[in-house]
């Protein structure tokens, strides 16, 4: 049967309901990176039930990845992508559905993502004769934690045999109204480089602070130096970041620490400023802690590429959208310094992700990622899973 775009959005909101339930399931079950067993096991039953071969995973716990043959095995193959990890956080919604395990939640969509591309799954499956080529659905974990589970999955060979030429990834935004969509051509979100700085110096008493080497001040002038690389190293234009998240020394007020422990993150648009940052950052460290007579332990525990979007990706992902909708439904996305292990896979295979509007302030969906109130609207599921399906019958007609 040829599709036309009444007959996908017909199919969309046929499977819409039940998608919800899928949705509700995982809010209610969320678990944390790494450890998606329960996630991984209900996503393996859904694909087995809708006889979706399964792709196994070498070297990976979590996760998995299906495969779906069109008619013409040797065409073209896509790759659709989803994170399926939740986040360390207490979830305060009062909802029916609301997380049942103590102090891991859902706040970054990620159950969202993943009822709409196993939607997108069970729909294009049941129309697999129209695919003149072949379509690999990720799920991948651990996306919030790194150094991520994009790496893993592309070490166990999910872009290859065959490869794929072209991947999509979606990611829902609280900013942007529910049914419509956002794009934008080349650096879209910043690279991450995460490191940890453990600082050891010599510790005594307060009162005798020349017979130490205190951590702390240490810990205050490093950092201090480390924003100049920005303000005074880093060209103006090639926007850049770094941000100390958590600083830990120290043992009583009247004791010169000996140590302090510090996590960082810095962040870049610019691919060229990516690759002075890590030396930047470990000359500065060095340099600081030798001067003030203490050691210094650099560790780099990501460093996430800048997510570059294709402009023909883009171009199709627009057209599919603006096809089955109102091409004033599809907005420019400005680029944001948050950092996605997607743009890994954007290094295997040209593609994009695009913003998918979940906002809805009357029932509360306006909250920042990441917040324990964070609330989508669910018909935003709907419209992913349209905007998909369409993609990926243009990209493979």
């Amino acid at each position: 049967m040829a599709w036309n775009r009444a007959d996908i959005i017909k199919r969309a909101k046929a499977l819409h309901p039940q998608q919800i339930k899928w949705r509700r399931h995982f809010h209610q079950n969320p678990e944390i990176s790494n450890q998606e067993y329960d996630t991984t096991a209900f996503i393996n039953n859904l694909l087995k039930k809708e006889k979706i071969p399964i792709i196994k995973l070498k070297n990976m716990a979590t996760g998995t990845a299906a495969f779906l043959k069109g008619k013409d095995k040797s065409g073209k193959t896509l790759a659709i992508r989803t994170d399926i990890d939740a986040l360390p956080i207490v979830e305060q919604n009062q909802i029916p559905f609301k997380s049942k395990r103590d102090g891991v939640m859902h706040a970054c969509g990620h159950d969202v993502h993943m009822s709409i591309v196993l939607g997108a799954a069970v729909l294009l499956n049941r129309m697999k004769e129209d695919l003149n080529g072949n379509i690999k659905f990720l799920f991948q974990p651990a996306e919030e934690l790194p150094p991520g589970g994009a790496e893993a999955m592309i070490r166990a060979g999910i872009m290859k045999n065959p490869k794929v030429d072209m991947v999509f990834g979606l990611h829902v935004d609280p900013g942007l109204p529910v049914g419509k969509f956002s794009l934008h051509d080349g650096p879209t979100m910043a690279s991450v480089t995460d490191f940890d700085i453990t600082i050891e110096g010599r510790g005594g008493h307060a009162a005798s602070p020349h017979r130490a080497v205190d951590a702390i001040a240490v810990a205050a002038e490093l950092i201090d130096s480390m924003q100049k690389i920005v303000s005074r190293e880093i060209d103006p234009m090639g926007t850049a970041v770094i941000t100390f998240g958590t600083i830990e020394g120290g043992t009583a007020r009247n004791v010169i620490a000996d140590r302090v422990k510090i996590r960082a993150t810095a962040r870049t648009l610019s691919p060229s400023t990516l690759k002075q940052l890590p030396r930047l950052i470990k000359r500065t460290v060095n340099g600081i802690c030798k001067s003030r007579g203490a050691r210094a332990n650099l560790a780099f525990v990501a460093n996430y590429p800048v997510l570059s979007n294709h402009p023909i990706a883009n171009r199709l992902l627009k057209e599919s959208m603006s096809e089955l909708f109102n091409k004033n439904d599809v907005k420019e996305t400005p680029p944001a310094m948050g950092g996605e292990d997607f743009a890994y896979f954007l290094q295997e295979a040209p593609g994009a992700m695009f913003r998918l509007g979940i906002k809805n302030s009357r029932i509360g969906a306006d909250k920042s990622w990441h917040s324990p109130l964070f609330m989508v609207d669910e018909e935003a599921i709907f419209f992913g899973t349209a905007a998909l399906v369409n993609a990926a019958l243009r990209y493979l007609k």
